[in-house]
């Protein structure tokens, strides 16, 4: 295992830039797992990472211990440094100085859906981002299309909320959802507050993609038009409408009802 004692160190250097930079993990087509269950997901589901990183004090962890011991039986680099400059690197309160650094994959945009799927137009807050990641994994849904103006999907914030969701869904990001949307050879569900069909009116055995939009402005009028369904979600309470993510989270589980039923 090798160290690092010094904040001048380039290994540092890097990594300090990818902890606070977008666009930097954007650019080098890495991010950071923090924590234990990020790391353990990955290491159970993807393989070992780049680099283990740790602080001293977390060497004392026994499930860190045991993580570490996985990497290195598979040859991956693990470098431990003084809790002052792993905490620099985190952005966990109270974590318990454990991080993987890896690379985010890149993947070819299918020909067309034929498959149930996510597309997310324009979400911004990474929080939402990660939980329909979650709950799509959840319910068996493994590929997810975002367009350029969504939250990059490898953000920490979005790697939190997700809960190792990343790695056992396909992410495709910057997608021309126009274009996936027209070539579908599923019909596209659009979620929207002004549709005249509810979501329990719908036939949804069959694969489906589901289309989410902004969460203050919905989906793109422009993308609207082009989903085969419009739905609502019907709701009782004098609350106007229900936040994007936990909208998503019943849309995914009706169609779960529906294929058990």
């Amino acid at each position: 295992m090798k160290s690092i004692s010094s904040r001048d160190n380039p290994l540092y250097k890097e990594l300090k830039h990818l902890a606070g930079s977008s666009q930097a993990r954007r650019k080098a087509g890495q991010t950071l797992l923090d924590g234990v269950h990020l790391c353990q997901s990955y290491l159970a589901l993807r393989g070992a990472p780049r680099h283990c990183l740790l602080s001293e004090t977390a060497l004392a962890n026994p499930e860190v211990a045991d993580i570490v011991h996985q990497c290195e039986g598979a040859h991956a680099h693990c470098t431990v440094m003084p809790d002052a400059l792993y905490n620099a690197l985190s952005q966990v309160e109270h974590g318990v100085g454990l991080m993987f650094l890896i690379d985010t994959p890149v993947l070819a945009v299918p020909q067309a859906l034929d498959q149930s799927a996510v597309l997310l137009d324009n979400l911004q807050d990474p929080g939402n981002v990660g939980s329909i990641l979650r709950s799509a994994a959840a319910a068996g849904i493994t590929q997810v299309f975002c367009s350029t103006g969504t939250a990059f999907c490898w953000s920490p914030k979005v790697l939190r909320a997700a809960m190792g969701a990343h790695f056992v869904v396909e992410i495709f990001e910057n997608v021309d959802l126009a274009a996936l949307i027209v070539a579908a050879a599923i019909p596209v569900l659009a979620t929207s507050g002004y549709a005249k069909q509810r979501l329990y009116e719908v036939d949804l055995r069959q694969p489906v993609a589901w289309l989410f939009g902004h969460e203050g402005q919905g989906v793109a009028d422009d993308l609207l038009g082009l989903a085969t369904h419009q739905v609502v979600i019907p709701h009782l309470g004098q609350i106007e409408s229900l936040n994007v993510a936990a909208c998503a989270a019943v849309c995914f589980f009706e169609q779960v009802r529906q294929k058990q039923v």
